[in-house]
């Protein structure tokens, strides 16, 4: 069994600040690519920013320069450092991770519940 516990999400006006993180435990060897998407209502669902286990990171064109990625490999943690949030950033926010079981066991994906971040305007 795995386990993703997100938090951090909320309500906030524009230009504000709010920080998700989201830990993972279980039965998992290594965990290789942490990401965070997001789906709005009506919308679907779209990666937001992705980090690899040596902290190489990407992000959607529209967050680049507000949003920053990042992860803690000890605490099995990603956090996502949102800043300059505006009303179009409004959505449910996803955890996902991709992990292995063992040395030769194949890639695994895994979501948390997602958590609800909304920017007022």
């Amino acid at each position: 069994q795995v386990q993703l516990v997100e938090s951090g999400g909320g309500l906030v006006q524009a230009g504000g600040s709010l920080r998700l993180s989201c830990a993972a435990s279980g039965i998992i060897f290594r965990i290789n690519t942490m990401g965070w998407y997001r789906q709005a209502p009506g919308k679907q669902r779209e990666l937001v920013a992705s980090i690899t286990s040596r902290h190489s990171a990407s992000y959607e064109d529209s967050v680049k320069g507000r949003f920053t990625i990042s992860r803690d490999n000890a605490k099995s943690t990603v956090y996502l450092q949102m800043n300059s949030l505006k009303p179009e950033d409004t959505a449910v926010y996803y955890c996902n991770v991709k992990y292995q079981r063992s040395t030769w066991s194949p890639e695994y994906d895994y979501w948390g519940q997602g958590t609800q971040v909304t920017v007022s305007s």
